[in-house]
């Protein structure tokens, strides 16, 4: 029997040897012999049964049972003060379980007054000293427990008392001091000849005897279970010499279960995954004494394992078993297996390929509660690798994702050590790669308040990702953010869309994805421009942040859904090496258009213009994005997406577009009451008029486009005749003459740009006509004379000089020579000659008017 010291734990050396087969049962349905593979291990110990086997000496007589009865209700009513009382007591009760089997009297006592054993051994435990072992008390009170419990009646399962009964004996013995205090100075009880060492080796003896007892008939392993549940919290003590009691106790249970092993349907053990996890972080403690018995532990785990897998596995999940047990022979063959035990990542590869996904989940909460273990650094970084380990080779059968994301973003804040930090950030990205998980780790990211605290952020910065799946997590990320933009009017923004803006930011800043990055460069930047659209003008209390979100502290006034999304986009352009563009953005203000609420469709123009100047080949990238891109989200979506592209049709690629993508497109913008699309298709229509195969198209829209020359926004009539002016040339005569009138109508326009280009138009037009249509303009440009006499005398300048230009086309149109006053500069009222000069002029051919006009009077006083 091996008994746990703080320098000897008495486990076996581990060398290369073979266990016996693990042999078919009944209830293991069709596997055979052959399918389940004979797993190297320990060498060949004999695997006699270590624990304490009665020894009966024949029944008991009846009246030495009614006097043992007798004896222990006095005790049970008295008050046992003498360690003889004690003593005598436990071992009453020892002898009377011997006669459970054969004597009803006995056992109807027994059952009957199991509450007043449990509480009579609870109270003996308490009575004995914490720190200090001086009598075998305690040795007898675990004596006993195993006496009953080969009798079936279990004195630590099935109540609260009996579990608090548990929990005390065990603390007893585990929470003692080392055993060199223990037997620091050797020390002889008053009345007898007791060493400490060997009371303290013979009453841990009795411990984990008693605690085979419990496992010898426990065929649906369910008081494993509860051994388990009992020990847990002492595997994970931070006290080197209570770690080594309890990793012994439970080595030395599972050996007795491997042993005695005879499972029936149905198992209730219901910890595996913690088990497995738990003392495979024990193989990869500092304490060599530990580690070996942790080894040895998991050998007689793994068989265990096999045999639950066995008896428990579907009939039609047949195939999937071999496969594991095949995977298993595998990977031992390539470990020698004393390295496998003491290494704790080779441990999770073979037990993985016999975990069921709740049973995964199991071993990484216990593993990451191995993080927690703050003063064994040593112990952080086996679980480090040993979950990077389980998730590696696990692949996609994993449930409860959120619920590992928690705690392991919990965990982030509490480690210092920078290599488990990492080691935790890489199975995050593990996860994040995995596309069967990559939504689920990434929506709980994001429900964490921003802007990210500093192990978030790095986090996000130091996503450890292979190649291939670096574009499919990144464009997860961004279609978050763009199914916000495709959504209805909301009264408050969606918080999802300000906290995937700012992880945008901080993967751009770690430039791990880099590639993915280039490659969704259109998207992402068409996207962040569109999302600063969409917060322009907004506060975090704005945005509908989820309730808890900011338990402590309201959110920074200074913090906002726009700086965000600037901050995103500036860093994007910087990582794509769009320093150009950036620097044109920066000398021009572009930064401040973008954020202005009645601006933005200039930091828009302002970005895709440098784009294309500086960058033709991602503009024609973006180009070609926008074409599906314009149809959809909501009006802000569509109006950042129509700035870009418009300006982006300046480039000759724009040639290549069929007209439905482009000119039929501007045509619906224009026919909507929505202003900005219609100066937005207008400058389109300018820059597709300079590509000679989209004229003919274009020219079908002149009569829209004459009627937007009545619009009351100055910068539709400006763009109107623009385009106007381009093909003025090749309107047809109607046409023509109909816009002649309407501009006429603009002449002395308040805003002084419609007024002046509209007599350039005006001019240009008359140059248009056609000799065999003169007649039929002719009084229109009668009709012009005066009032463009009258404006050369505008004290705009502008507007004057196009006067005189304007009357000049006129006069040569008319075959009229103007006098040289019409074009004096001065005014009239200082040369009054002058005016003169010019109403003689224009009264010499009054009744060439006259007849011209068929009457008409077009001059007066």
């Amino acid at each position: 029997m091996s008994c746990a010291s703080d320098s000897d734990s008495g486990s076996v050396d581990l060398q290369l040897g073979n266990l016996e087969d693990i042999k078919k049962q009944p209830s293991s349905l069709e596997l055979t012999d052959s399918d389940i593979t004979e797993i190297p291990g320990l060498p060949g110990e004999s695997l006699t049964d270590t624990s304490r086997h009665l020894t009966h000496q024949g029944p008991l007589g009846e009246v030495v049972a009614e006097q043992l009865i007798q004896s222990i209700q006095e005790f049970f009513n008295g008050e046992l003060k003498s360690e003889l009382e004690k003593l005598t007591a436990l071992r009453s009760l020892s002898s009377l379980s011997q006669t459970l089997p054969s004597d009803e009297t006995t056992e109807s006592f027994i059952h009957s007054h199991i509450a007043d054993i449990v509480h009579l051994l609870s109270t003996l435990v308490e009575e004995e000293p914490r720190q200090s072992l001086f009598s075998p008390v305690l040795q007898e009170v675990f004596i006993t427990i195993t006496d009953f419990s080969y009798q079936d009646v279990y004195l630590l399962f099935g109540s609260e008392d009996r579990a608090d009964l548990f929990s005390l004996v065990t603390k007893s013995v585990i929470a003692l001091p080392s055993i060199k205090i223990l037997t620091h100075p050797q020390e002889i009880m008053p009345g007898g000849s007791y060493n400490s060492q060997c009371l303290y080796r013979q009453t841990f003896q009795a411990f984990v005897e008693m605690l085979q007892s419990l496992v010898i008939k426990d065929r649906h392993l369910e008081n494993l279970d509860i051994i388990f549940k009992h020990m847990h919290p002492w595997l994970q003590s931070d006290k080197d010499h209570e770690r080594e009691r309890a990793t012994t106790s439970m080595t030395q249970v599972l050996k007795c279960l491997f042993k005695h092993l005879s499972l029936q349907l149905p198992v209730r053990f219901q910890r595996l995954g913690q088990v497995v996890a738990l003392m495979a972080l024990l193989c990869g403690d500092p304490l060599k004494e530990v580690a070996e018995e942790a080894a040895e532990g998991m050998h007689y785990l793994l068989h265990i394992t096999l045999k639950l897998k066995c008896i428990t596995y579907d009939k039609k999940n047949r195939q999937s078993l071999k496969r594991a047990m095949k995977k298993c022979r595998e990977l031992l063959e390539l470990y020698n297996i004393k390295q496998f035990y003491s290494c704790p990542f080779r441990i999770a590869q073979v037990f993985e390929v016999f975990l069921n996904s709740n049973e995964l989940y199991q071993f990484v909460m216990a593993t990451l509660d191995g993080l927690k273990n703050l003063k064994h650094p040593h112990t952080q970084l086996s679980a480090g690798e040993l979950l990077i380990a389980l998730v590696k080779t696990a692949q996609s059968r994993f449930e409860k994702v959120p619920e590992i994301m928690g705690v392991i973003c919990a965990l982030l804040s509490t480690i210092s050590q920078p290599k488990v930090c990492q080691q935790i950030r890489n199975i995050v990205s593990l996860f994040l790669s995995r596309p069967k998980y990559t939504d689920t780790v990434i929506d709980h990211l994001l429900c964490h308040p921003v802007p990210y605290d500093r192990h978030l952020a790095e986090l996000w910065r130091t996503l450890e990702v292979e190649l291939p799946k670096t574009t499919w997590i990144l464009w997860r990320l961004l279609r978050k953010l763009q199914k916000c933009h495709d959504s209805g009017t909301q009264e408050k923004m969606a918080y999802v869309a300000v906290a995937v803006t700012d992880a945008l930011y901080e993967v751009f800043v770690g430039n791990r994805l880099r590639a993915a990055t280039f490659r969704l460069f259109p998207q992402l930047l068409m996207t962040l421009l569109i999302q600063v659209h969409h917060t322009i003008g907004l506060t975090m209390s704005d945005v509908a942040i989820p309730s808890g979100l900011y338990p402590e502290q309201e959110v920074s006034s200074e913090v906002t859904p726009l700086c965000f999304a600037i901050q995103a986009t500036k860093t994007l352009l910087l990582r794509t090496f769009c320093w150009q563009e950036f620097n044109i953005m920066e000398k021009n203000k572009g930064w401040t258009l973008l954020e202005g609420k009645d601006c933005h469709l200039q930091g828009v123009s302002l970005l895709a213009n440098a784009l294309l100047e500086r960058n033709h080949l991602l503009a024609h990238k973006v180009m070609y994005l926008l074409v599906p891109f314009l149809n959809r989200g909501n009006d802000k979506h569509k109006l950042t997406s129509a700035g870009f592209f418009v300006e982006l049709l300046q480039s000759p690629v724009a040639r290549r577009f069929p007209s439905i993508y482009c000119v039929a497109r501007l045509k619906d913008w224009l026919l909507l009451e929505n202003n900005p699309f219609k100066i937005l298709a207008l400058r389109g229509l300018c820059y597709l008029t300079r590509q000679g195969e989209m004229r003919e198209d274009i020219k079908s829209l002149l009569p829209c486009i004459l009627d937007l020359l009545y619009e009351s926004d100055e910068k539709i009539v400006l763009l109107a005749i623009q385009i106007l002016l381009q093909f003025v040339r090749t309107m047809d005569f109607t046409t023509l003459t109909t816009m002649m009138r309407t501009l006429f109508s603009l002449f002395g326009d308040v805003r002084p740009d419609v007024h002046r280009f509209s007599m350039i138009l005006f001019g240009a037009s008359i140059k248009s006509v056609k000799y065999t249509d003169k007649k039929g303009v002719e009084s229109q440009v009668l009709d012009s004379l005066v009032p463009l006499l009258l404006y050369s005398q505008d004290e705009n300048d502008a507007i004057a000089a196009e006067s005189r230009q304007v009357l000049t086309i006129c006069a040569q149109f008319l075959k009229w020579k103007l006098p040289q006053a019409v074009y004096c500069k001065a005014p009239w009222f200082i040369n009054p000659s002058d005016v003169a000069t010019i109403c003689k002029f224009f009264g010499s051919y009054r009744g060439t008017w006259i007849t011209a006009n068929s009457g008409r009077r077009v001059l007066t006083g």
